[in-house]
């Protein structure tokens, strides 16, 4: 009497059993482990890619922004560095050498602003701007304002009284 049954594992090709024996599970297990490292390769490289490209794009807004103007970014730059200077600590050997430099930089920059702001005051009143007159100025302004609101709030209730009118007539 012959087995009609054969052994799974004898007609398989090696390393890859039939399902539920070992060799199977050990072949799945391996297709799965390939498959995700195929997976995570494929992510990396797609992520190093998008990286490459945003960094292109940051330099070249940055180089773009650099020739259309060129004085705001000095200006920021030195608005870097003067923020930087101002929040790191000073050492006992920058305030006993720079100390003195620092006081007389200090006062030639309060003298300067002084008389920046002493020169733009008296060009102000050689054209007639005083602060009252700019008061005055944004009074009527705000005034004119709330009566355009005022105006507009009016016409549009207007239109809503004649546009429920029409539609009573039209009903009836």
């Amino acid at each position: 009497m012959t087995d009609t049954h054969s052994n799974d594992a004898a007609t398989t090709a090696p390393g890859t059993g039939a399902p539920g024996s070992k060799e199977g599970t050990l072949a799945a297990v391996k297709g799965g482990a390939a498959s995700a490292v195929s997976t995570v390769k494929d992510g990396a490289a797609n992520a190093a890619d998008a990286v490459k490209d945003s960094a292109a794009a940051v330099a070249r807004r940055t180089a773009d922004t650099i020739e259309d103007s060129p004085l705001a970014v000095l200006a920021g730059g030195l608005a870097i560095g003067v923020l930087a200077g101002a929040l790191l600590p000073r050492t006992d050997r920058e305030t006993k050498v720079l100390g003195p430099v620092g006081r007389r930089v200090k006062e030639g920059a309060a003298l300067a602003a002084r008389a920046a702001r002493d020169a733009g005051a008296a060009e102000l009143a050689n054209h007639g701007i005083s602060r009252d007159a700019a008061r005055d100025q944004v009074k009527k302004l705000f005034e004119q304002a709330v009566n355009a609101a005022k105006s507009a709030g009016n016409a549009a209730a207007q239109a809503g009284r004649d546009g429920a009118r029409q539609g009573f007539k039209d009903q009836g």
